[in-house]
């Protein structure tokens, strides 16, 4: 573990200074870049509440698109929310999607999807870092749920990816636990871009090296290659609340 390493004295205010650095991040940056497409606007139609649980991937990603067009236009129906469903709830579970995506307060992917309880399993690490802990939990949605869709979530203005970009321009090193994300993300850092745009390049760079990953994972690869799993890298905009999948 990299929180084991010793590593030079930072002063407190020298590691503030660096975290809002990277916190600031991207948010004007990346206007120009090519994000992939837009979820279909042909899927905006809002789902009806008792809808059929979504069982492929095609679908999965028709429900999250539906909610996404109604978070972003603020015509939110806040779904499955219930007495009754939430008496149904107590006797078992049955999400249709699983979104890993990072710990960053303005990106909850139950109000960005507009989904309600029992809809999605979410699974949140800082930039979307894998270690055996998200591993094992995404293998559970999918293998022991049945989960048809992994969406691996990124956002505008990515904290902990600001912070790898930073640390690695910098040489300054992160604290121990924020030092193991900056590690993980590091090896997605693009190095074709200068300033914010190297931040936002490599925020799209980083979730689809995690997107590849699991996708490659032996007890998931199955599932993609017969068709009954897909793994989709996507990113949401801050500035228009917009989720756009990553090819």
């Amino acid at each position: 573990m990299h929180s084991n390493r010793r590593t030079p004295a930072v002063s407190q205010s020298s590691r503030r200074a660096l975290l809002r650095t990277a916190v600031a991040g991207t948010a004007v940056a990346g206007a120009g870049l090519a994000l992939g497409s837009a979820f279909p606007a042909s899927a905006a139609t809002a789902e009806p509440d008792g809808a059929p649980r979504p069982t492929t991937p095609a679908q999965a990603l028709r429900r999250l698109a539906a909610g996404n067009e109604r978070w972003r236009t603020l015509r939110q129906e806040h779904p499955h929310e219930s007495a009754y469903l939430r008496r149904q709830l107590t006797q078992g579970q049955q999400p249709f999607a699983l979104v890993l995506g990072c710990i960053d307060s303005r990106v909850p992917p139950e109000l960005v999807f507009d989904q309600g309880l029992g809809d999605l399993m979410t699974v949140r690490s800082g930039g979307e870092v894998l270690d055996e802990a998200v591993l094992g939990s995404v293998a559970y949605g999918v293998l022991e749920l049945d989960i048809p869709l992994v969406l691996v979530l990124a956002h505008q203005s990515c904290g902990a990816v600001g912070a790898a970009v930073h640390a690695e321009e910098t040489g300054e090193p992160l604290p121990a636990h924020i030092q193991y994300l900056a590690d993980q993300i590091r090896p997605s850092i693009d190095h074709g871009q200068q300033g914010q745009a190297r931040v936002d390049a490599t925020i799209n760079a980083h979730a689809r090296s995690v997107r590849d990953r699991l996708a490659a994972e032996a007890d998931l690869a199955g599932r993609v290659a017969s068709g009954r799993l897909a793994v989709v890298a996507a990113r949401y905009e801050l500035r228009d609340q917009r989720v756009r999948t990553l090819s």
